[in-house]
């Protein structure tokens, strides 16, 4: 069975870096597309993983629907070289799209329910939408699998991932105090449209705050105002997740990395002005997550009153309630494209 990968963000790697170690294990062949956006290829390399790059993000809608065009035409190409028995990606619009044109199964896993003009595009046209059984938003009714999980389990689940703490301290974290991540989006991405983040105001007001505990961290896509700059993330893109696994909290734009933490038994404060279904049930389920919906001081001082009032053992047992609810989302996502995808190769 041959497997294409269309991959288009730094986290879709982590998502799909075991599952693709299992096919190849299994003797199916697989190919990776993918794109420059942030740290991606550079952490496609770390990894050891063969890439096609086929575009770059552009920022905007005008951008994004430019870059789809191109992206597009070039995946179209692959396929029709390369001969794909199924396609599988995050997100999807591209490999959905190519699919149909190509008459290519396509496997479409997603999570990110705000992302309403690219889940138009895209979900009509997926052979399968796979989604967490959290998942709010429409799906097609007819064509959609629900697993018991989140994508971050698929590469944070023990078993793929443990831990080390040498490896946290040579990528930043500090020994001899409290440690807090903080993570900064671009907002360049197409579920980000309307979007807005922390102002430098509130963020220099959180830092304040945060700072009196330990040492804060900052993972940020983009620039830093000049006087926040030393706080950046200097570790290595593909250990991140070492250094969230000792800190005592996390506090950021992003929830995908909100839920990396919960995962790994770290609260969580995922401050957006739209949510997600999964850190939506990593609260109410299983109290690892705080969710903010309103951007300002009177919320945050609140969240971080949250924050800061957690406790590691009390967060272990949460952990381990999650872990014990949900499934090994490696293995589903191997065995789902296995069974899709064999019945289209022995066609």
């Amino acid at each position: 069975m041959r497997v294409l990968f269309d991959i288009s963000h730094p986290a879709h790697v982590h998502v799909f870096r075991h599952v693709m170690a299992a096919l190849r294990k299994k003797g199916h062949d697989i190919l990776v597309t993918s794109r420059r956006k942030e740290m991606e290829l550079d952490l496609l390399q770390a990894l050891g993983i063969e890439h096609q790059p086929l575009s770059a993000l552009r920022g905007g809608m005008f951008g994004l629907l430019g870059e789809l065009g191109v992206r597009n035409y070039r995946l179209r190409r692959i396929v029709r070289r390369w001969k794909p028995d199924v396609m599988a990606a995050v997100g999807g619009i591209f490999a959905a799209q190519v699919g149909f044109l190509t008459r290519t199964l396509a496997l479409v896993f997603y999570d990110t329910e705000n992302a309403r003009v690219q889940n138009l595009l895209t979900y009509p046209l997926a052979t399968r939408v796979i989604v967490p059984r959290c998942y709010s938003a429409w799906t097609p009714k007819h064509r959609t699998i629900r697993y018991d999980g989140y994508h971050e389990l698929a590469y944070l689940r023990p078993g793929y991932f443990s831990a080390d703490r040498d490896t946290a301290l040579a990528n930043g974290l500090a020994g001899d105090r409290r440690n807090f991540l903080m993570r900064l989006v671009s907002w360049q991405a197409n579920h980000d449209v309307g979007e807005r983040g922390i102002s430098a105001p509130l963020l220099r007001h959180l830092i304040q705050r945060i700072a009196a505990q330990g040492q804060v961290i900052i993972s940020a896509e983009a620039a830093l105002p000049d006087d926040l700059e030393r706080y950046r993330y200097r570790g290595a893109y593909e250990h991140i997740h070492h250094v969230i696994a000792f800190c005592d909290g996390y506090f950021g734009e992003s929830a995908t990395m909100a839920s990396e933490a919960c995962v790994l038994g770290i609260p969580a404060v995922y401050a957006a002005l739209t949510g997600r279904g999964y850190t939506d049930e990593q609260e109410q389920r299983y109290g690892l997550v705080r969710n903010v919906r309103q951007l300002n001081q009177t919320t945050f001082d609140e969240a971080l009153d949250w924050l800061f009032a957690q406790d590691r053992a009390s967060n272990e047992r949460r952990r381990a309630h999650l872990l014990a609810d949900t499934c090994d989302v490696t293995a589903f996502m191997v065995e789902t494209i296995e069974q899709i995808g064999t019945r289209a190769a022995g066609a």
